[in-house]
């Protein structure tokens, strides 16, 4: 073969071997989420203080079930962080690795320790862009240790989410935080992946803590799994006081005594949640679409059949986007997701003069709109009964 020829064919087949090595798959997009709000007055605080510890090292680039473990690992701390109730706890959340761009430092205090707030927490997830580097995490529970020192009360939680991989020898100073503060701390490794080199690594971490468990991260993506751990982890049911057998009054006959009923008019035929309050979950979308996904079906239809019981009831349907493309487009595309689903209700036999639609852009956010997982939440219709 002509030498000129055969380099020119191997720079062709170079060439298309890089752009195919360099296609990436769109990434895979986590199950929806609907947080559990618990009830304050109903549960009391079984933990003083807690820290989240996550792992930002390089092996949690490495894709996992469509995405990468960082990003599930992320969602999980965020989803997490969406359910715990403020209830007066000392909080703090922990980084390990890192993007040399995010961090330097084998480990960063990102929130806390400080009285827990959501939104505050919320804000130090968001420096945790990107993984990369080694795992310190013996280094990063030494700085566990040191964040409590001085807080009173004498119960500690550490939830560590984690591949549990490339720390073989991190777990002699994780039995050192154990043996600092004993039976008042305990340890609840959510290992993001499924190596059994991590399994056998966190389920050391949990028998450390004596008190702890461990738990998959795939196992906490929904809603009612992670009102179930954070339950179990850092609520107790409060002692309820006792009450006169006549006093206990149901008046909208949604299961719900008056006395914890905070929507004391539900629509007849409603599923309530813990405080009787209607629980509907928002419709999502895909980016830059407006057309209803066949999993949102089942809700609508639910909707129809409360509002076909409930005649003199109307709704209000309110369209949000995430953050991406212009002000002025994405008010369009909020409404019409709204329109969208009324026009999916009117197909149902609901009349359309029973439903105000309201586009609000991506002026109000429920999710924070600098990662994937949080733009998704933010494509969406809710909808209000009035």
């Amino acid at each position: 073969m002509n030498k000129k020829i055969f380099v020119q064919s191997l720079l062709s087949l170079l060439a298309f071997l890089f752009l195919f090595g360099c296609a990436t798959k769109a990434p895979v997009e986590l199950p929806a989420f609907n947080a559990t709000q618990f009830d304050t007055a109903m549960y009391k605080s079984k933990v003083d203080n807690f820290s989240i510890v996550l792992d930002a090292s390089s092996s949690m680039r490495h894709d996992y079930m469509g995405n990468s473990k960082f990003v599930r690992g992320k969602a999980i701390a965020e989803r997490l962080n969406m359910t715990i109730p403020e209830m007066g706890q000392m909080a703090g959340l922990r980084s390990f690795g890192h993007a040399p761009a995010v961090s330097k430092e084998l480990t960063v205090l990102q929130y806390g320790m400080a009285n827990y707030n959501t939104a505050d927490l919320s804000k130090g997830l968001a420096n945790v862009t990107a993984p990369g580097g080694y795992s310190p995490l013996g280094t990063a529970m030494d700085a566990v240790g040191k964040d409590l020192e001085g807080l009173s009360g004498v119960h500690n939680a550490v939830i560590i989410i984690s591949d549990g991989l490339d720390m073989d020898q991190k777990l002699p100073m994780i039995q050192g935080l154990k043996d600092k503060y004993g039976s008042s701390i305990c340890f609840y490794p959510i290992q993001v992946g499924n190596a059994p080199e991590g399994l056998a690594f966190l389920s050391e971490v949990a028998r450390i803590g004596n008190c702890g468990f461990l738990t998959n991260a795939d196992d906490l993506l929904s809603g009612d799994a992670m009102a179930t751990f954070v339950e179990k982890v850092f609520l107790e049911k409060a002692a309820a006081p006792m009450k006169k057998k006549m006093a206990m009054k149901d008046t909208d006959g949604d299961g719900v005594y008056d006395e914890y009923d905070q929507c004391p008019n539900t629509p007849v035929g409603a599923k309530v949640n813990a405080v009787g309050c209607w629980s509907l979950d928002n419709v999502l979308f895909d980016f830059d679409k407006s057309v209803i996904k066949p999993e949102a079906y089942p809700l609508l239809d639910e909707v129809v059949v409360i509002l076909e019981k409930n005649p003199a009831m109307s709704v209000e349907l309110q369209g949000h986007t995430d953050n991406i493309g212009s002000k002025e487009y994405n008010m369009g595309l909020s409404m019409r997701r709204a329109n969208a689903v009324a026009d999916y209700l009117v197909s149902k036999g609901i009349l359309r003069n029973r439903m105000a639609t309201t586009g609000y852009g991506y002026s109000n956010p429920v999710a924070l709109n600098g990662t994937e997982f949080g733009r998704a939440l933010n494509r969406r219709v809710e909808i209000h009964p009035y």
